[in-house]
């Protein structure tokens, strides 16, 4: 299922003293242990309060109102008379948007705003390497201060609660531990740049279907140890200077008019100062929006100054709705984030580069770690070109461009290395490569249903699409002989951005364009044939699984990715990544499907409560396909004397896992060690297994690492309904380590006093 539809865009702003770096790699050290580190900006100083006051005291209210809504598709008004500029917002999950008309969506034709094109969330999440996360954070903050931009809408957090999502590419993934641990040091690592992230999309925005007024109901203790904590984190240590509001309805309150989790649990509880910004048309009041927590109103639909907080605003300060006192509340906050990333005429403001060899290099490390071996039962992979003299490349996804495509952001780039331009760039000459596109990406006009059904935005007119599965004879033809005549084959198979993308779901796990049966035609013909997934969500691939020796998967991964892709594949890189999600057998195994409680209607309730992801599947004892946090190596690793140096702590005392990793194969390589932690007889309802901590290291061929896991008991709390605070029981606690949620490969026990 697909739309085609226009671009909707996001924007943030937000304020928080952050220590400023003057080099990428000293000044704030991230450690790839993701159990305890701190990453903790400066608090906020308001040394500019009293310059920001008198600018206030000068101003119009037509001035200040000017400043709390777009006067542009991607910027607020500035006032020149008194020196203040435009607030410059750029989207950017997958690098730098390239400009845009004013007032459309009209590309500007710039021929200066050319950026790198970054792996999408789902390959920097399939790392499990924090430093990657401070790497990617960090570059793409330089690129946006080289475009002149203040704020950089990204990170996209939410969590992954279905494998249909069409955003599902774009984030993080299923589990709130992992999550908060690549968000934080990726808003620090952006933040040093002096520009602002915008954190999106605050929050429960899990589904795109009816997203724009979809009523999404969670109970609080959910919320609060699913859904909230990378939010929280990025706000708590990483300082995030803005948040986005989401689209959606949480119990019944649109979340840009909010106050219970714009004011209460942001502000109040969280202490944040920065800016909250709304998504692209997801305001639906003036004095209630802005007196629940919202600063600026971005969108689309309308002139400039009919939005809410425009001349509607005005108007409800005239009759005494509202006092002009409150709107210079929300003025000063966007005030001193433009002190705060010295965008008020600031000497020393960071300059920061683009499209740099060093930014693609940064592209290309993310892109080759986040590579997941799934399958190698023959040891075609890696591929030994000494014993080949050519190599059929099939599939349309082999010359499949991805930084632009879909319904959303992109990156207009002047690098995006495919797959077969990978394996053209890293073969020797000797072999020769037999390419058959092998299938057509092809799709079918109106087919209306109630997934991937997205209510109007503004006045698009969004078109449901759907695939045509039927290959092309002759295509097929042509790859069968390209397979025959070649020594191996490689399948170039899964989805693209416009397949998974914005404002749509997918309908289901199948594999469009008749790929399985492509894949099942050459097989028959040349069993040595290894298969590469491409996509940023689950698909069925039991089939796939049970017929071919070699099954990997890869992402939308970057300027780099092809040349990346290619490295893994002839053994130059030893693959790394973990699945950030769980791969289900089939739908109805995904806890969000099991309980029929997706996508809802005007509403939908999160029946599942706290089992998302693997935390269902493990508790309901359900086989998954692939589990979380899966990922084979060229190399084969044993983890050993894992053990902790007492068996009893108090609640504010750390534990330190200490363990060996011992490389017992013929390749260096990385491992991703992982810790789970189980409360056996708890007194509420928890999963059978928790993500507590995990760490990639790096082990020579025949070398053992010790390896040492710090796990805070704070991290072992839960949230307690009637205090409504995070509570720590008492009691026994067992902790898993292993290298998957289903491959635990030691466990010990100690006891929280």
């Amino acid at each position: 299922m697909h739309k085609k539809l226009v671009i909707l865009s996001v924007i943030a702003v937000t304020i928080s003293m952050l220590s400023c770096s003057n080099s990428k790699k000293t000044e704030i050290q991230m450690d790839e242990d993701a159990t305890s580190k701190s990453y903790q900006g400066n608090p906020i100083t308001h040394e500019f309060d009293e310059q920001i006051d008198a600018l206030i005291s000068q101003m119009t209210l037509e001035e200040k109102t000017g400043m709390l809504h777009g006067t542009s598709m991607f910027s607020t008004a500035g006032l020149e008379r008194l020196g203040v500029p435009e607030l410059k917002m750029a989207d950017g999950p997958l690098g730098v948007r390239e400009e845009i008309s004013r007032d459309s969506w009209a590309p500007a034709g710039s021929d200066d705003d050319f950026a790198t094109y970054y792996p999408a969330g789902g390959g920097l999440s399939a790392t499990w390497n924090t430093e990657l996360a401070y790497t990617f954070g960090f570059s793409v903050g330089e690129e946006t201060r080289a475009r002149d931009k203040d704020v950089l809408l990204s990170p996209a957090i939410n969590i992954i609660r279905t494998p249909l999502g069409g955003r599902t590419y774009e984030y993080f993934t299923e589990d709130p531990f992992l999550n908060k641990k690549l968000t934080v040091p990726f808003v620090v690592g952006m933040q040093e740049n002096d520009v602002a992230v915008c954190v999106k999309h605050y929050a429960a925005n899990n589904q795109e279907t009816n997203r724009d007024f979809v009523d999404v109901q969670i109970d609080e203790r959910t919320l609060r140890e699913i859904y909230l904590p990378a939010f929280k984190d990025a706000v708590v240590e990483a300082k995030a200077y803005s948040m986005m509001g989401a689209y959606n309805k949480f119990r019944a309150e649109y979340l840009c008019e909010n106050s219970y989790m714009l004011n209460e649990v942001l502000r109040d509880e969280w202490g944040f100062e920065g800016i909250v910004i709304s998504d692209w048309n997801a305001v639906h009041t003036s004095v209630k929006s802005l007196r629940s927590g919202l600063d600026i109103e971005m969108g689309t639909p309308k002139p400039f100054n009919e939005f809410y907080l425009a001349d509607p605003l005005i108007d409800s300060v005239k009759v005494g709705k509202i006092s002009e006192a409150e709107i210079d509340v929300h003025v000063k906050r966007i005030l001193q984030l433009m002190h705060t990333v010295k965008r008020m005429g600031s000497e020393d403001r960071k300059t920061g580069s683009i499209n740099t060899e060093a930014h693609f290099k940064d592209a290309y490390n993310i892109a080759k770690e986040s590579v997941v071996l799934l399958k190698n039962s023959n040891d075609l992979l890696p591929i030994n070109t000494s014993g080949i003299n050519s190599i059929a490349v099939i599939g349309n996804n082999a010359m499949k461009k991805n930084a632009l495509g879909g319904f959303g952001a992109g990156v207009k780039t002047k690098r995006e290395v495919t797959p077969l331009e990978g394996l053209q760039n890293r073969l020797p000459e000797s072999v020769t490569i037999n390419y058959a596109e092998g299938y057509l990406e092809r799709y079918a006009p109106k087919k209306k249903g109630a997934v991937g059904q997205v209510a109007e935005v503004g006045e698009v007119t969004q078109e449901q699409l759907t695939t045509i599965d039927e290959l092309d004879p002759k295509m097929l033809e042509e790859a069968i002989n390209a397979a025959k005549n070649s020594d191996m084959a490689v399948i170039f198979a899964g989805s693209n951005r416009d397949f998974e993308t914005e404002a749509s779901d997918r309908a289901d796990l199948e594999l469009p364009f008749g790929q399985v049966e492509l894949i099942e035609e050459v097989l028959k013909v040349n069993p040595n044939t290894i298969v590469v997934m491409i996509g940023g969500a689950p698909f069925d691939l039991g089939t796939i699984k049970q017929k071919s020796s070699a099954l990997v998967w890869s992402w939308f991964n970057g300027s780099e990715g092809g040349n990346a892709l290619a490295d893994v594949l002839l053994g130059n890189v030893n693959p790394s990544g973990k699945l950030p999600w769980t791969m289900p057998k089939k739908l109805e195994d995904s806890p969000a499907h099991a309980t029929n409680s997706f996508p809802g209607d005007m509403s939908v309730s999160y029946d599942e409560g706290l089992l998302v992801g693997y935390r269902w599947f493990d508790t309901k004892n359900v086989e998954p396909l692939y589990p979380f946090g899966y990922g084979l190596s060229y190399s084969t690793f044993d983890i050993k004397n894992v053990q902790v140096e007492k068996e009893d702590y108090t609640k504010s005392e750390t534990i330190y896992v200490t363990l060996d990793v011992e490389n017992i194969g013929e390749y260096d390589g990385k491992e991703v060690v992982q810790l789970y932690v189980s409360k056996p007889n708890s007194e509420v309802e928890r999963a059978t297994q928790e993500l507590k901590g995990f760490k990639k290291v790096l082990v020579e061929k025949g070398q053992t690492k010790t390896v040492t896991l710090e796990l805070p008991v704070k991290e072992l709390a839960y949230y307690h309904l009637e205090q409504k605070s995070w509570t720590i029981e008492s009691g026994n606690y067992s902790l898993k380590i292993g290298n998957s949620s289903r491959d635990i490969k030691n466990e010990l026990n100690i006891n929280i006093k």
